[in-house]
């Protein structure tokens, strides 16, 4: 536990903004903290915009480190001596990011079962990371065991030629059966999201192509494949067509005309097959069954 005694020149001063400046946490990490109960002034919970007293003590929990956390098993699909193929669950980020408050990654549970791993890929803090999924999103992911499997998953990549198809609810009815998305793929300097434009408007190229598998009186389930890698681009590109994944906080509408939110606390988004070739040029496929709260909420829906 932490603790400090409010000095005269922190009088009247904000606590979030003291703490930052005692310590290396930032002041939104701070203000996490206090709003979680883990921060009290004299023994009672306070709130970040609090004015401090000269004399009264601040004390604090100190976050787990994490060594402290424990990490959750692999569901391990497929290894040998080259890759290994894992379900990757929801609620955990693939590797760290600038966000101070993670905790625990994907990459920490990939190093706790393999150490050796530390010496695969072109950055420490990706180890045998050669793809990614987002936080909400489960599935399938394939990690190089070895510099020269990173190597050539990385060139398969670079060269489209690895094969991978999710499966999304969306919000709506989607008019066709199938079709192709070209949208360019942008940053938004507002918001921070990825954007989806035109052909003619700048941005980099991006390709989702997709199924209707089911379509339900207000969603409809879909089959799709990525044949570009972009950041945010299935989520991006199905709300550019005004067909948000159920579940989305970020790439969602503001007003949805006679359509009922379905409640869902992850994205409606999974990694189902991931296909790619081995070093002795085998191609191999590998799938991760729909999650089972997924299977059950799609078997709440009324069909049309």
């Amino acid at each position: 536990m932490g603790s400090h005694i409010i000095t005269l020149e922190e009088e009247g001063k904000r606590l979030d903004i003291v703490l930052a400046t005692l310590t290396s946490d930032t002041r939104s990490q701070w203000q996490k903290r206090i709003k979680e109960g883990t921060v009290k002034i004299n023994g009672a919970s306070t709130k970040p915009h609090t004015a401090l007293e000269e004399g009264k003590t601040i004390t604090w929990d100190e976050p787990k480190t994490r060594a402290d956390i424990p990490l959750k098993p692999l569901e391990i699909l497929f290894e040998n001596e080259e890759v290994l193929v894992i379900n990757k669950p929801i609620g955990i980020t693939v590797h760290k990011t600038h966000d101070k408050d993670i905790r625990e990654t994907l990459c920490d549970a990939l190093l706790a079962y393999l150490p050796s791993l530390a010496s695969v890929g072109e950055d420490p803090s990706r180890p045998g990371i050669v793809h990614r999924l987002d936080k909400m999103v489960s599935g399938v992911m394939v990690i190089a065991k070895t510099p020269e499997s990173f190597a050539h998953l990385k060139q398969q990549f670079k060269d489209r030629t690895m094969e991978k198809e999710y499966l999304a609810l969306v919000y709506g009815r989607l008019s066709k059966d199938h079709d192709i998305l070209t949208f360019n793929i942008a940053r938004s300097k507002n918001s921070g999201r990825m954007g989806a434009r035109s052909k003619q408007e700048e941005g980099k190229e991006a390709i989702t192509e997709y199924d209707v598998l089911a379509r339900f009186k207000t969603a409809t389930s879909v089959r799709v494949r990525i044949h570009t890698g972009r950041t945010h681009q299935i989520r991006a590109h199905f709300l550019a067509i005004d067909h948000p994944i159920v579940g989305d906080t970020l790439y969602k509408k503001r007003r949805m005309n006679n359509i009922h939110i379905i409640s869902l606390n992850r994205l409606f988004l999974h990694a189902h097959k991931l296909s790619f070739t081995l070093l002795d040029g085998q191609h191999v496929s590998f799938t991760a069954p729909l999650p089972k709260e997924l299977t059950a909420l799609l078997n709440t829906l009324p069909l049309l």
